[in-house]
């Protein structure tokens, strides 16, 4: 085998929508004036018994069955996630024991809102080398848990939930080269830190790098697949706000492209956005199989990794 490929896909929110209705009756804020700056309508919000891995373990559930697969073919687990409560056992292990896999390799990736994107070039890169048959990648955040309920510039963009993609040896290459890298000195234009931990990101410095210097980043990754943004079936960013997304999509070129727009329902729910959105596309038969789909995640340490895969 030359490669690897996205087998299936599954995603997973709690029942419980929170409107901007909700919130204006919460913080000083209204419907206008949160669609107007970010987007968002509604977001999905976890209960206190519904733990991280119980979302990821539901979407996991999915992108299993939807491959035909059980837990004792997956070999490898990797959770992207940074609302992890505990620091042992991980969140992977939790999954992999949740769902009954026996014996995985079991790691977390925190690479905050960039994290799928990160745990899908690994899991990539680990079945490519051997190391890997088949691997359970999952991003699951419970952003309602880090969140300042009281301060209405970070509480009316989080969301919770989860998405999980399967990942198989392919004669081609359904995952193509990873994109990534960050700025780190400039990490604390997004956090999550503190005691109990709390969201908070410079809002400003965030959309000025997202939508002035990662387009051309973006293209790159592209490039690497060895394809043109036209030749894009779909795009799936960082589900962060629309007012990031659009013009980003926008400069990136890809004229061809369904453009998700999940944060419209689903708010900013960090390493989950990403599979969630695009099992969301797949599941509305937005795009066949096949399809190209740019992939690219973006956001705290200002890291940023992309790829193009063939959407299962």
């Amino acid at each position: 085998m030359n490669g690897s490929r996205i087998a299936a896909v599954g995603h997973y929110q709690p029942a419980r929508v929170l409107t901007n209705e909700d919130l204006a009756g919460m913080v000083d804020t209204s419907d206008e004036w949160i669609m107007s700056r970010v987007g968002i309508r509604t977001r999905h919000i976890a209960g206190p018994d519904e733990p991280v891995d119980e979302l990821a373990g539901h979407a996991a559930a999915k992108a299993l069955a939807a491959a035909g697969l059980t837990p004792g073919d997956i070999d490898l687990v990797l959770v992207a996630t940074s609302t992890a409560v505990d620091r042992s056992p991980n969140m992977a292990a939790r999954v992999a024991a949740r769902l009954g896999i026996p014996s995985p390799a079991a790691m977390d990736v925190n690479v905050v809102c960039a994290g799928f994107t990160h745990a899908l070039a690994t899991a990539d890169h680990a079945v490519r080398a051997g190391a890997s048959g088949r691997a359970l990648v999952i991003g699951a955040d419970k952003m309602s848990e880090v969140t300042d309920w009281s301060d209405r510039t970070t509480c009316v963009l989080v969301g919770d939930g989860a998405g999980a993609a399967v990942v198989e040896a392919s004669e081609d290459a359904g995952v193509g080269p990873v994109l990534w890298g960050s700025v780190p000195e400039m990490g604390h234009a997004v956090r999550i830190e503190g005691t109990p931990p709390r969201f908070a990101q410079e809002g400003q410095s965030v959309y000025r790098w997202a939508t002035t210097q990662l387009p051309p980043i973006a293209r790159k990754a592209c490039e690497r697949a060895g394809l043109a943004p036209e030749d894009l079936a779909a795009v799936v960013l960082h589900q962060a706000n629309l007012r990031i997304i659009e013009p980003l999509a926008e400069k990136l070129g890809a004229v061809n492209a369904v453009v998700a727009r999940d944060v419209c329902e689903s708010g900013n729910t960090s390493a989950a956005s990403i599979p969630l959105a695009f099992s969301k596309l797949v599941e509305q038969g937005a795009i066949s199989t096949g399809d190209p789909v740019l992939l690219f995640g973006f956001g705290g340490n200002l890291s940023y990794a992309g790829q193009v895969v063939r959407c299962p």
